[in-house]
């Protein structure tokens, strides 16, 4: 089986949000995509073959501005990480192994009214296959 692999980074030059509604993050700065499984214009990843997978997300709350991301496996949240302290500007992030379809789509998600740092390097999410089912 070929490796799926990848890591992105948003880098969006400063803060992203807060938004009205739920909105998918777009990591847009791609360091590796071995499969081409993750889509930078989008922030989604598609799975091309079922199996094992394991994700991760890491971002930086910001300064004065709460935050909350969700991993989410198509409409359900599988796990998530928030910071409700906007006096600090906080690390967070949390991770997940999923056992996914072919074409099921992974991605993380920017609550309403939150806000994330979105510059330099060090909000990313990385996903990889583990073993095919």
């Amino acid at each position: 089986m070929s490796p799926i692999m990848f890591t992105a980074v948003a880098d969006k030059g400063g803060n992203f949000g807060p938004f009205e509604a739920d909105t998918t993050v777009v990591y847009n700065k791609v360091i590796t995509n071995i499969g081409n499984a993750y889509d930078g214009t989008s922030g989604i990843f598609k799975a091309p073959v079922a199996g094992y997978y394991y994700f991760t997300f890491f971002y930086h709350a910001g300064a004065n501005s709460k935050s909350a991301l969700k991993l989410m496996k198509s409409d359900s949240c599988i796990v998530e990480a928030f910071d409700k302290n906007p006096g600090s500007a906080d690390n967070a992030g949390n991770a997940a192994f999923l056992q996914l379809k072919e074409n099921d789509q992974v991605f993380v998600r920017l609550s309403p009214e939150n806000r994330m740092w979105a510059s330099g390097c060090t909000t990313t999410f990385s996903g990889f296959l583990v073993s095919g089912m």
